[in-house]
């Protein structure tokens, strides 16, 4: 026993490194390839549904069960093998048989998988192939001749692949049977790990490019859906220097712009995302093969960049267009509300004046009432010291009205001095 104690997950990634093995496949063979997603959500779809639907294809054949925790799954089911994988968005059945039929992609080879179990499939068909694989024995010419009828000569691609240790080969259209076709012409001295390699690598260029296809309808739809709001926002950000809605209406516009370019960046960053990484799959993929040219025949990696980038462009330009259109309502809106402060601000200016000269004429006015008020209150202080010093007017030889004028200057003075020391004391 070590001294030291494992980390709980030390083993799942050492052993997530080696988790999905290639086949081993002895030519002649062939393989029938299906791929099932669920058409939303694809990502939080119900997994034990998956593993239901794998159950009852095994149990169908008598075959063992995998782990119930398990992601993928390769075993024997009757005279085939079954290869089965469960992805982010999508699960994946590959099923292997020995030899080839002498009618070229026959439709019933994947009639391995039962019509009433693909009827109840928890999702949809994204993909299926046939994949024929034969021992490279003739010469280039018949391999050309037997792939000039078996696809369509203006869309193949065909190039020797990882040393030229085999001839891979599809058109990529879909048959009359439902199914793209692949061809693998390998060579006598080729290992059975290496054709599984290629094979692997082929459902995967073919799985991959139909998932990433699936961010070109939704381009398109928000594409539409950009073209009519970017005539809505160049108006709004037109208003901005003509003023001619007020700022409450253009902001008010400019938040039901904002708010609904927000929402389609949400519902489409998921499948943008998944539409990037899914291509990069493709092209590593196509980049491991090491292709070589055959016969004159452009290439998996020519096909891509002539099909397939195009459309990968269109994602990513509606991708950007999308950001740039989101980026323009913000500085819109940041605009919108720098001049509304600028107005906010002058009308504060010329609140503050107005404040201003409220209060110059209240401190005008106040001055007057207290000129007032001294004489108000002088009166009856005059009155009150009148009658308090008329018992002096007679020793004194003064009349009351003498007396009475003589204490008017002293009481206006002293109430003035008071007022004014409280307002000084105030101020």
């Amino acid at each position: 026993m070590s001294p030291i104690e494992d980390h709980p997950l030390r083993y799942m990634m050492a052993n997530e490194l080696h988790a999905r093995p290639f086949p081993a496949l002895e030519t002649p063979c062939h393989a029938a390839y299906l791929a099932i997603k669920r058409p939303h959500d694809a990502a939080n779809r119900d997994r034990g549904a998956d593993r239901a639907h794998l159950l009852d294809l095994l149990d169908r054949f008598g075959a063992q069960h995998p782990q119930p925790d398990a992601t993928h799954f390769f075993g024997d089911i009757g005279r085939h093998k079954l290869k089965w994988e469960s992805h982010t968005e999508f699960v994946t059945y590959t099923i292997f048989t020995d030899g080839v039929a002498d009618r070229p992609f026959d439709p019933s080879a994947f009639e391995v998988f039962p019509d009433d179990w693909l009827a109840t499939a928890p999702g949809l068909r994204i993909t299926s192939a046939l994949i024929r694989m034969e021992q490279l024995r003739e010469p280039d010419e018949s391999i050309v001749r037997r792939l000039g009828d078996w696809f369509v000569p203006e869309s193949l691609a065909c190039s020797g692949v990882l040393d030229d240790s085999a001839v891979m080969a599809s058109d990529f259209r879909i048959d009359s049977a439902g199914h793209m076709r692949f061809a693998l012409f390998v060579r006598p001295e080729t290992g059975a790990r290496r054709v599984g390699r290629i094979v692997q690598r082929l459902t995967e260029i073919e799985t991959y490019k139909a998932m990433s296809m699936l961010g070109l309808p939704r381009a398109r739809e928000l594409s539409a859906q950009m073209g009519a709001i970017d005539p809505k926002l160049v108006t709004l950000v037109g208003d901005l220097k003509t003023g001619d809605h007020t700022p409450e209406e253009t902001l008010h516009a400019l938040l039901a712009i904002s708010a609904e370019l927000e929402n389609m960046t949400a519902q489409s960053q998921f499948r943008f995302g998944a539409t990037a990484a899914y291509e990069a799959i493709v092209h590593q993929r196509i980049e491991v093969m090491r292709e070589s040219r055959f016969e004159g025949r452009q290439t998996f990696r020519e096909f891509m960049m002539r099909r397939f980038d195009p459309a990968m462009r269109t994602v990513k330009s509606t991708e950007r267009r999308l950001h740039e259109m989101t980026e323009r309502a913000i500085r819109a809106g940041e605009l919108l509300r720098t001049q509304v402060d600028v107005d906010r601000s002058a009308q504060n200016q010329k609140l503050l004046e107005s404040m201003d000269r409220r209060a110059d004429l209240q401190l005008r006015l106040q001055k007057t009432v207290e000129g007032l008020s001294v004489v108000a209150i002088s009166y009856y202080a005059v009155s009150l010291a009148s009658y308090m010093a008329y018992p002096l007017a007679e020793p004194l030889g003064l009349s009351k009205g003498m007396l009475t004028a003589m204490l008017t200057p002293l009481v206006v003075l002293g109430v003035w001095l008071m007022i004014r020391r409280i307002r000084h004391e105030m101020e």
